[in-house]
């Protein structure tokens, strides 16, 4: 009778690890599909050739921005030519720009706390308003770039602008009769000696 107990004691410890082992294969198998389907992607050649790519590009952005705080601590004089003012300075602007004041103010603490001039974060959007028309807001370049010659020249003006007050307003309808050119002004003649 003992024997018969353990032998049907073993029997179900045979089938309970037979099971076990075969629930836990279909787990795997489960997880490893699951895995396929949720987009993992596998390490593939294409991804190995862009990261030297990826890392040339960011080289060249850093190189840059370099290029820009060290022409900016050249051309400006004073606390607004520091890297950390210029870099402040300048992202204030763009939030500014983007309508994202919370986050330009929290930006313009920090900037005050460096010891930035305020008054050049003021010209610098003045100048950025004057050049509205020119930046376009699907390419962010366009922006980043005028925001930094804002930033360098904040009395720069817009070229169009600058063209048109140097030509003459043409006529703008077709039977408007157009003007005769200013003449010069005559020469101040001697004025007649009084009679005596």
């Amino acid at each position: 009778m003992r024997q018969r107990v353990f032998e049907l004691r073993n029997a179900v410890l045979r089938q309970f690890a037979a099971t076990l082992a075969v629930s836990s294969l279909l787990v795997l198998v489960g997880i490893n599909a699951a895995s396929a389907q949720s987009g993992t992607p596998a390490p593939d050649q294409s991804k190995a050739a862009a990261q030297p790519a990826d890392a040339a590009k960011d080289a060249a952005q850093n190189q840059r921005r370099t290029d820009e705080f060290a022409e900016a601590a050249q051309v400006i004089s004073g606390p607004a030519g520091n890297p950390e003012c210029v870099w402040l300075g300048r992202r204030v602007v763009r939030l500014m720009w983007r309508d994202d004041l919370d986050t330009a103010f929290r930006h313009l603490d920090l900037y005050d706390r460096f010891g930035c001039p305020g008054g050049h974060i003021q010209a610098a959007f003045r100048c950025l308003t004057r050049f509205g028309g020119q930046i376009d807001p699907k390419v962010a370049e366009t922006l980043d770039s005028r925001v930094h010659a804002c930033w360098i020249n904040p009395a720069s003006q817009p070229q169009q602008a600058a063209a048109a007050a140097s030509q003459p307003a043409a006529p703008t309808s077709g039977n408007a009769q157009p003007q005769p050119a200013a003449s010069p002004s005559p020469a101040a003649s001697p004025s007649p000696a009084p009679p005596k």
